[in-house]
């Protein structure tokens, strides 16, 4: 209805009261008796400073106009404009005219408690009488109007309090708002309600500020607990407003740094799915925004997938996040981008082969320049798992030339990938000549990378220490290894392994104990499996071996109970449950070992039918079977042991070197084969000072080997042996794992 029609239905003289009556709540003049409408409570009942005249006089007319509709609207339903209504007018005029503590001074004279009351009753008889269909019911003694309206003042009571820093209380004002509706309406708010497009935008505005506000008051727990509840409550708030606060909720729960309590649902379905902790919730609202833009509801937005993928990758499911990117439509994510997700996932899941396809199809694609990571990650999978070394040098200098200089931290780690790979190559070379080369090439490629990080980067000082070492040069190694341990401070378990390792090569027994018990010392008990057994093979070279065995007894119980309390609980990646695994076996192998020395045939089968158990086709099980039938004198077992651990392995060094002396003894086969097997062995370790020695003997014995053969092979044998530490240098690829390049 048009305010002249209105006008005409309710006599020409209201709007000059309703323009009297704002002028009053400003100047405090008192309206006279007859020029009150019927309201039980007056506008001015309360005296109000007269500062404020001199401020509204300057509103502007667009302004005034549209609070006189607001009245109009009002007195067209109810026939009078109460106090707290033509309060509520007043403070929206001053705020939107950016008179803020104007705005919250009028806003502070409505009195809430009372209003708040009489709103729930409102809303609570509103919708009795829409679903009782029946008018006979008390009328409601607010319009929905009139409901908007002093809601809308109470919201923007709490915009003036956040303005002016004061978010508590900004914070409980907006609490008032949910509150009142929560009580008034506990089922959701219904269409009848919501189709209020005033009341509906406030409850949206309102359900959105309230945690912003607690966190700006510090008050992180009552953030999560608003986010919940508008979350879990029916407020029929719009797809798009629901997606924004799960996301912000979900961002809060991952970086906010505060743990919230697991959620309470009034209505869990038995055998649902109930967030333990902020990563669990985090990935919940994340994976349900994903299937909210599959079913085509909202827009993509891309950083809901990175905040998935860090959620997911801290908690160790890579694997699920790999399902999630195989599960989004095509043209969504770049192939790049899709296949570097990708590759990092299966990495991390411990599946190198399949990361390391996928980076092989990307950098195959001439389409995708500058893929710097993406080559280094490649070259370091072939450096770890030494698969396709050519290939991973090529990797390796393509990063280098992408680079042109431009970091000097990415290229000194694509020199030290290269030299790990160079050394790797050398040892597969035929010739000496080109053995020699390739490690010398190694040692300078990973000079010139320590050099380029000004001699901080740990992971390259391992690697040159570790190099130096193999190559036999110790004292180079053993400086390194000092250096490594004094830029890590003692931080790295690994670091102690290698140095004590170097130690024992240079026969310094009792020095490198006490390098591995300063490392016990430091070191939490579920790490410390590399060094008991370093130390266990330290006290074995010292022929203490009593102390051997229960170092290694005790070294697998603290295997034991690490596999017993993290396999219920944390999920551990897949390369670290195959380390745990691959040193159980190794140890009770070694132990098996030392009982066979011992002659204690019961408890070295006992230890071998354990490995058994964990892993029933192992190369090393089978060398200690054959060890153990050669100390009881059964050589043709002892040779079947051997043969059996080649058949699962044909490159285990130790059996190869085992099948050559079982088959001397034996004397059953001519001395080519037995030669063949001693020289397979060197090709693939030539460093193995046992493979030299027998090498060394079966010239001697051979008549037609001439004797200078022989002493170049007891000389090999004897400066290996010399520099020959009680375990190898290296860690096995699997337990290397622990330690990212």
């Amino acid at each position: 209805m048009r305010l002249k029609s209105w006008i005409k239905r309710w006599g020409p003289g209201i709007k000059g009261r309703f323009l009297k009556m704002m002028k009053c709540i400003r100047s405090g003049e008192q309206l006279r008796l007859e020029d009150m409408a019927s309201s039980s409570e007056s506008l001015a009942t309360r005296d109000y400073s007269a500062s404020y005249s001199s401020r509204a006089a300057e509103a502007d007319i667009k302004v005034e106009n549209s609070n006189i509709e607001e009245a109009e609207s009002s007195l067209r339903e109810s026939g009078y404009l109460n106090y707290e209504e033509a309060r509520a007018l007043l403070g929206r005029l001053e705020f939107q005219k950016g008179n803020i503590e104007a705005a919250l001074h009028v806003f502070e004279g409505i009195d809430i408690t009372s209003v708040t009351s009489k709103i729930k009753v409102s809303l609570s008889r509103r919708c009795e009488q829409n679903r009782r269909r029946s008018q006979s019911d008390a009328v409601p003694p607010m319009s929905m109007h009139a409901i908007s309206l002093l809601l809308e003042a109470i919201y923007l009571k709490v915009k003036s309090l956040q303005g002016l820093g004061r978010f508590e209380e900004a914070a409980q004002s907006c609490k008032v708002i949910l509150d009142t509706l929560e009580s008034a309406l506990p089922e959701g708010i219904p269409e009848s309600v919501s189709a209020d497009w005033k009341l509906q935008d406030i409850l949206n505005k309102a359900v959105e500020l309230l945690p912003e506000l607690w966190k700006l008051a510090g008050s992180l727990q009552e953030a999560i607990l608003s986010y919940r509840r508008a979350l879990l409550y029916n407020w029929n708030l719009n797809m798009e407003t629901t997606a924004k606060i799960e996301k912000e909720f979900a961002v809060f729960l991952l970086y906010s740094g505060s743990n919230a309590s697991p959620p309470n649902l009034r209505s869990q379905v038995d055998g649902s799915f109930v967030p333990r902790n902020n990563i669990e919730e985090a990935i919940l609202l994340l994976l349900v925004l994903l299937r909210k833009f599959a079913a085509k509801k909202i827009e993509w937005d891309p950083t809901i997938m990175y905040h998935l993928s860090f959620a997911l990758s801290v908690s160790g499911e890579q694997r699920a996040l790999a399902h999630q990117v195989e599960e989004l439509l095509p043209g969504i994510m770049e192939r790049r981008e899709r296949y570097s997700i990708l590759a990092l996932c299966y990495y991390g899941e411990g599946e190198e082969i399949i990361a390391f396809n996928l980076l092989r199809n990307l950098l195959n694609n001439r389409e995708n320049p500058d893929c710097v990571l993406e080559l280094l990650l490649a070259s370091k999978i072939c450096a770890m798992n030494m698969i396709c070394v050519d290939e991973g040098i090529t990797y390796a200098c393509k990063a280098l030339s992408e680079l042109h200089g431009r970091c000097n931290q990415m290229a000194s780690v694509a020199n030290c990938l290269q030299g790990i790979l160079l050394s790797t190559q050398s040892r597969s070379v035929a010739s000496d000549s080109e053995r020699i080369s390739k490690q010398t090439e190694a040692l300078e490629v990973l000079e010139s990378a320590k050099t380029m990080v000004r001699e901080r980067d740990p992971s390259i000082i391992f690697y040159l220490s570790l190099e130096n070492a193999e190559q036999r040069k110790l004292d180079a190694a053993l400086y390194h290894a000092k250096q490594l341990l004094k830029l890590e401070a003692g931080s790295n378990v690994r670091s102690y392994v290698l140095m004590a390792r170097i130690l024992s090569a240079q026969k310094r027994f009792v020095d490198a104990e006490d390098v591995i018990n300063a490392a016990l010392d430091q070191t939490g008990k579920w790490d410390q499996g590399e060094l008991l057994r370093t130390k266990a093979k330290l006290q074995i070279a010292q022929g203490q071996l009593q102390n051997a065995i229960d170092t290694y007894i005790y070294l697998l119980a603290i295997v034991q109970v690490r596999t017993k309390s993290l396999g219920t609980g944390k999920k551990l990646p897949k390369n670290w449950r195959n380390s745990d695994r691959s040193l159980e076996m190794e140890t009770w192998h070694d132990l098996a070992n030392v009982y066979t020395s011992l002659s204690k045939w019961r408890d070295a089968e006992a230890c071998l039918s354990k490995s058994k158990i964990i892993s029933p086709y192992s190369a090393s099980r089978w060398h200690s079977t054959g060890l153990l039938y050669e100390a009881k004198g059964l050589h043709q077992e002892a040779l079947k042991a051997f043969r059996a651990a080649l058949d699962v392995e044909p490159n285990h060094v130790p059996s190869l070197v085992s099948t050559a002396c079982v088959l001397r003894r034996l004397g059953s086969q001519s001395i080519p084969i037995i030669r063949s097997f001693l020289t397979d062995a060197i090709r693939l370790d030539k460093t193995n000072h046992s493979a030299w020695y027998n090498l060394g003997l079966l010239y001697k014995a051979d008549v037609s080997a001439s004797a200078l053969e022989a002493v170049e092979c007891f000389e090999a044998a004897v400066f290996l042996e010399d520099s020959a530490p009680v375990e190898s240098f290296r860690l096995q690829p699997d337990r290397e794992a622990h330690f990212a390049l």
